[in-house]
């Protein structure tokens, strides 16, 4: 079996044969402008041959490091926002236990600017070892700007000189505040390479160090990338399932699905759902167009969203990833009682009926007039997992080009930032009359 296989037998029903092959020249022009570099916003391709061309020096350090990080601390907090935390976020709390955390546990700040949050993890980290990772391409952006102010001044407080050995920041190799702050206080850093967007780091240093600190095989999860890398380089839409995706995303936007639900029956996805939502809500959503995306975790969902997605608007569509490999084999017992009329499914395992309810919530969606795009995911572990983003970041890259938008600039971004900033006096910034 594939990797990542896409099924689209619940999705053939609202695309014609001939509308997947129209498009097929067009993804085969978009295919050479990526790789030849030519294309939209080419200056941020470097994602596209990273897992292959990682290099190895640099990939050790981040060893050493994690190492170094877990030998001194008990918690390790990330600092940063969009990009710089959510790839990290998805990995490891997809690859790690629902219940408990590993030698270093993993905590985040600077992805909000709640005080009620700053104030609980200060107060969680009291008396704790504590590392910080602070990631920040330019080091100015206000939200991890403010955690990293505060948590450096905590570090100095509680650590003195020895904060200088617990810090630790990637940002950009010579340029922005961050980088002159690492250079002054002698941090170890790792670099953001200037050809990569947040949202596409994850398989970076940016995501590297964290995971590698929280027990990740970073090295398998570059591996199942690379093997990506390698299988998409295919520009036929029948033997590359990255761009199908992609071409079923705009066809059935084209006919009025314009929202899509990335539905999964595993709740420890639930982080990764939010950094591909900011993978494709930022790479597509601009000179109004793009699919507005959505998740939802199942069979959780199914009790408060399963009502709108059978009945609601028919103006939806649904991916569902499904792991079909059973890996921990948790059979259901027999009760001699059977007061709960559970017997008939005595010795099927947690995982039969989680695929068979998947099963089923596909069939009833697609009846109700909802498309479905099923993805098979092998297995949850760091192989597959590198695999699947790398799958996602090509499809996201495509799918943008397809609607003809540079899938790598966020300019929708800026306007709040400028109407805070006025708001709030930044010199430079003052409301003008």
């Amino acid at each position: 079996m594939k990797t990542v296989d896409l099924n689209d037998k619940y999705v053939k029903g609202f695309v014609e044969k001939e509308e997947l092959t129209a498009l097929q020249a067009f993804v085969e022009v978009a295919h050479e402008r990526m790789h030849n570099k030519t294309a939209l916003g080419s200056d941020y391709l470097g994602w596209l041959d990273w897992p292959s061309q990682m290099d190895e020096a640099e990939l050790t350090r981040i060893e050493e490091a994690a190492q170094k990080i877990r030998e001194k601390a008990d918690v390790l907090v990330v600092i940063g926002i969009g990009g710089s935390y959510l790839g990290t976020k998805a990995v490891n709390e997809l690859l790690s236990s629902s219940f408990g955390f590993g030698e270093t546990e993993i905590i985040y700040a600077g992805q909000n600017i709640s005080g009620k949050y700053m104030e609980d993890l200060l107060t969680y980290i009291k008396g704790k070892n504590v590392a910080l990772n602070v990631i920040s391409k330019s080091g100015t952006t206000t939200e991890p700007a403010i955690a990293f102010r505060m948590l450096r001044t905590w570090m100095y407080e509680t650590y003195g000189e020895e904060a200088k050995e617990r810090i630790f920041a990637t940002t950009d190799k010579t340029g922005g505040a961050l980088r002159k702050n690492v250079d002054a206080n002698g941090y170890t850093s790792f670099v953001i390479p200037g050809d990569v967007g947040g949202r596409y780091s994850v398989l970076t240093a940016v995501g590297l160090l964290p995971l590698a600190v929280a027990g990740v095989d970073i090295r398998a999860l570059l591996k199942g990338a690379e093997q990506a890398e390698q299988e998409m380089q295919t520009v036929e839409l029948s033997s590359n399932a990255a761009y199908t995706y992609a071409a079923y995303r705009q066809i059935l936007n084209s006919r009025g699905f314009s929202v899509e639900v990335l539905a999964s029956f595993e709740p420890s996805m639930s982080a990764f759902h939010e950094w591909w939502k900011q993978l494709f809500g930022e790479s597509e959503g601009k000179q109004g167009k793009g699919v507005f995306p959505a998740s939802v975790v199942y069979s959780t969902d199914l009790h408060s969203m399963g009502q709108y997605m059978q009945n609601g608007r028919r103006m939806l569509f649904e991916t569902m990833i499904r792991f079909t490999e059973d890996q921990q084999q948790t059979q259901i017992p027999f009760d001699e009682n059977d007061e709960d009329g559970l017997n008939y499914l005595t010795d099927k395992t947690l995982h039969e009926v989680n695929m068979q309810a998947l099963e089923a919530t596909a069939l009833a969606h697609v009846e109700g007039g909802v498309p479905v795009i099923t993805l098979d995911v092998g297995k949850i572990d760091a192989h597959h997992v590198g695999y699947l983003i790398y799958f996602f970041m090509k499809s996201c890259a495509m799918s943008a080009y397809l609607s003809g938008v540079n899938p790598f600039d966020q300019p929708g971004v800026e306007l709040y930032k400028q109407n805070m900033f006025e708001l709030l006096g930044k010199p430079g910034y003052e409301k003008k009359d």
